[in-house]
């Protein structure tokens, strides 16, 4: 099995494809979506549908699919809608589940939000969520004639033009004979909506855009249409147009406005979620967490600034990008109705603007994406990190990172030179593929272990061997050393860690805490090898509780300190550690704390000043956040990483 495993890590690190990265330079492809594979989907998840349900075909007059191709809808008028979407299709078109569906009169909608958006993820919070309300005049749903009969499956929004005739939604969205409903009202039909009803008269789509693509070209999933006009009048005259502006970075506030199939909306009225948004790794893209936006978002816009007065605002995004705006998981999967993506606004987005407001339809060229700043990722990658350990990996005097990922992937997180406490990592370098050995991983710690090069990992694996790898760097694990064969005893090792518990500067003596609670010290473990240990807690009940530990550096003491979260949320530090035992502890955390849902915890340096009194947790909904400058007097500063 050890001549297995050492092959496997070899051929691992071999086959990794390369990714650019923040600085210019070139490293090992990462675990983070990249063009062409995506953000990770939970493993053994199929694929699913893209935000739409389900999403409509681009069709010519035809009915053919074409893409991105121009569609014609000129013999489509207000009279022919109206004819076509008689009540009882629209009772039935708009249940893609079957069911019954619900007096839309009883829907109560909530009150718009008025509080400023929660901080997510510190603590392991909860994401937004999104909220029904009324709906304001310029943003509303498409409805699209096709072979399944479905009344809506995307939202769109009137926009400022020349020609006072277009609405912007995302780029898979376009349909043949398709209707711009701007703030449906389920309680009325179509005839007596209170915007009245525009028909689709032509589409202005960016050529290099693939319908649901997972490339690159999936950073052009925008699309414009000029509408006709209602009994003489025009869109933009009877429900005002939002401006337009470009994407003026990753990290935004914005109100996200959608309505969601009915499926998942009997109310049928439209949500809004104001929130926070991150970089989508590998992509042009931004992405938000916030639950609720079912399919039927497609397309709904991203405000900067709304004036709900007028029912309009600024518009930096719409919902789109990466398989259609949203994570290739299936619908039962709780990320897909919480995280969607948004495409940069960019030249390529102005350029089709402009090309919509003179009734052109110009080609751009090829499109190549631009230099992408390094991302983390979202909760939905983070969720599938099994095990972190922390150490100088790089040999840079930085903090760095290891996660070992659920589906057996390995990663290197470099250590950013600027040590911004926002940002810690500058890089993701893939150590190991998917379905690598690292899948029989069990615990992994960081140490310092022969004085030289770059840190190593002490790793117990499934089978009970415990390895020593003396140094890892970007390319790969080096100095394999076998600590203790396959076996059942080392089967019992439930947390291991690394750190300085002897007078040697290294960090180098391994502590672990055993199924049946005991706690052994293992000192200078590169030499001495696990032959002899120091118990330092005998077999009781208290231990098996606990759940996480790591070595750190939190009180100044001549040795070590060790961080352990407890089972019920409790946090605590056992300072000056060494082979005469514990002494004392120092609660950092109460119990019933947020703790609870501390899923993975490391300490390192990675903020500015820091020794190894950082601690990195890894939330069970997959946010990331890192206390600062951890010490004897609490956990302090808290910065949100991930979420």
């Amino acid at each position: 099995m050890r001549t297995s495993r050492l092959r496997r890590l070899a051929v691992s690190a071999a086959c990794g494809t390369l990714l650019t990265v923040a600085g210019g330079t070139t490293a090992t492809a990462a675990t983070a979506p990249t063009p062409g594979t995506g953000p990770k989907a939970t493993p053994g998840a199929s694929p699913s549908a893209t935000r739409g349900e389900p999403t409509p075909k681009p069709q010519t007059s035809n009915g053919t699919s074409t893409g991105t191709e121009a569609v014609d809808n000129s013999d489509w008028s207000v009279e022919d809608a109206l004819r076509f979407w008689t009540p009882q299709r629209i009772t039935s078109a708009t249940d893609p589940s079957g069911r019954a569906p619900k007096p839309a009169t009883t829907a109560t909608p909530k009150a718009a939000p008025k509080a400023a958006p929660k901080a997510r993820g510190l603590a392991g919070a909860k994401p937004d969520t999104s909220e029904h309300f009324p709906g304001i005049k310029s943003v509303g749903m498409l409805f699209a004639v096709d072979k399944d009969m479905r009344a809506h499956y995307c939202s769109a929004s009137a926009v400022q033009s020349g020609t006072r005739s277009l609405m912007l939604t995302a780029g898979h969205c376009q349909n043949s004979k398709a209707v711009f409903v701007p703030q449906y009202d389920p309680t009325k039909s179509l005839q007596n909506q209170p915007y009245g009803i525009w028909p689709v008269e032509e589409w202005f789509a960016d050529k290099s855009y693939g319908k649901n693509a997972k490339g690159p070209e999936s950073d052009l999933d925008f699309a414009f249409a000029r509408v006709k006009e209602n009994d003489g009048r025009k869109l933009q005259d009877v429900v005002g147009g939002s401006t337009l502006a470009r994407t003026p970075g990753f990290e935004n506030t914005t109100t996200v406005i959608g309505y969601p199939s009915v499926g998942h909306n009997p109310q049928d009225l439209p949500v809004q979620c104001t929130t926070p948004t991150a970089a989508l790794p590998g992509f042009n893209q931004m992405r938000i967490d916030c639950a609720g936006m079912w399919g039927g978002v497609s397309g709904g816009p991203w405000f900067s600034k709304i004036d709900r007065a007028t029912g309009t605002g600024e518009i930096i995004g719409n919902v789109g990008g990466y398989n259609g705006g949203g994570p290739a998981v299936p619908s039962s999967d709780p990320m897909y109705n919480r995280i969607s993506y948004s495409p940069m606004y960019g030249d390529r987005f102005f350029q089709l603007y402009d090309d919509a407001e003179h009734g052109r339809h110009s080609d751009p060229g090829p499109y190549r994406q631009p230099k992408l700043p390094f991302s983390l990722g979202g909760s939905e990658k983070w969720q599938q990190a099994k095990l972190t350990a922390a150490g100088d990996f790089t040999g840079s005097g930085r903090g760095d990172l290891i996660a070992v990922w659920a589906d057996g992937s390995a990663s290197l997180f470099e250590g950013a030179e600027t040590k911004n406490a926002k940002h810690p990592f500058s890089s993701e370098v893939k150590l190991a593929g998917p379905g690598s050995v690292w899948q029989y991983a069990r615990t992994i710690s960081g140490g310092s272990f022969t004085g030289g090069g770059t840190d190593g990992l002490l790793v117990r694996w499934s089978d009970g061997e415990l390895t020593e790898y003396a140094h890892v760097d970007r390319g790969g694990f080096h100095g394999e050393k076998k600590l203790a064969d396959p076996n059942a005893t080392w089967k019992s090792a439930k947390l291991i860690t690394s750190g300085r518990y002897t007078a040697n500067a290294l960090r180098d003596d391994m502590l672990v805490v055993w199924t049946n609670g005991s706690v052994s010290l293992y000192s200078d473990v590169d030499t001495n090898g696990v032959r002899k240990d120091t118990q330092l807690v005998g077999a009781n009940s208290t231990w098996p509780n606990a759940t996480q530990i790591s070595a750190g550096e939190f009180t100044g003491k001549g040795t070590g300190d060790l961080l352990v979260r407890w089972s019920d949320g409790e946090g605590t530090i056992y300072p000056g550690i060494d082979a005469a035992g514990l002494h004392g502890e120092i609660k950092v955390r109460p119990a019933k704390s947020a703790w609870t849902k501390a899923d993975v915890i490391t300490v390192g340096s990675f903020s500015p000043g820091s020794r190894l009194n950082d601690i990195l947790v890894r939330w069970s909904n997959g946010n990331l956040s890192m206390y600062t400058g951890v010490d004897a007097a609490g956990t302090h500063t808290e910065v949100q990483l991930v979420g």
